[in-house]
């Protein structure tokens, strides 16, 4: 099956966002969601038609709530939904897989229930290359993998959950953590807007080494064998 490799011009700047408080979704990355909401329901049905294409965007708690519902960061990440099935009792079951990341630049009209926005992506273009590279990161691969041991030992994460990690490369390793850690919604925003792979990474590791000193181990987690 050939690999999903868009260009700029191929994508919509026209789509639905779902607003999810601590879901974080990266160039690259794969989010599984449980959809149940009749309004999140006719979203996923809508967007099967139109390129599969929606927005994952978190609530902006220092905005006030707004007639469509709470106030958004104006910074989100577009996914398309590269896997799906039905259940029995009618939820889907998917998962969107990161292209590029968007800026809100309006919210448009409600269709179903669901938000739909205008976005720009043309600052963003980088992100289509970006999310297979290796390289490109302010520390050591080991630096950054010694760290993920100790925010993992500190956390009580088994080793089983996280070796995989170390087969990827660098961009799917980074882009991985800082979407399965269990970061603070404004980390998680932060590690988002972070200017390139490079910025994130750098984030990212200091969020790593904050946390493993927190939890008591100094970082300090044993090797893998």
């Amino acid at each position: 099956m050939p690999v999903f490799k868009p260009t700029l011009g191929q994508l919509p700047d026209m789509f639905a966002v779902f607003p999810l408080g601590g879901a974080l979704l990266l160039p690259g990355g794969h989010l599984p969601l449980n959809i149940f909401e009749p309004r999140y329901l006719a979203m996923i049905e809508d967007c099967m038609g139109e390129g599969r294409y929606v927005g994952m965007v978190q609530p902006d708690p220092r905005l006030p709530e707004g007639e469509n519902g709470p106030g958004l960061y104006r910074v989100g990440c577009l996914g398309r939904v590269s896997s799906f099935a039905e259940t029995d009792d009618g939820r889907f079951l998917l998962t969107l897989t990161g292209v590029i990341r968007f800026t809100i630049v309006e919210e448009l009209e409600m269709r179903r229930g669901y938000r739909r926005v205008q976005a720009g992506l043309n600052g963003f273009a980088p992100d289509l290359r970006e999310a297979d590279g290796e390289g490109g990161l302010p520390m050591s691969r080991d630096a950054l993998v010694a760290a993920m041991r100790g925010y993992f030992a500190a956390m009580g994460i088994s080793e089983t959950n996280w070796r995989a990690l170390l087969t990827v490369n660098d961009a799917a390793l980074v882009n991985a953590l800082a979407m399965a850690c269990p970061f603070t919604n404004e980390e998680k925003q932060a590690l988002l807007e972070a200017r390139d792979l490079g910025a994130r990474a750098a984030a990212l590791y200091a969020l790593l080494r904050i946390d493993s000193f927190d939890g008591g181990t100094g970082g300090n987690a044993p090797r893998l064998s």
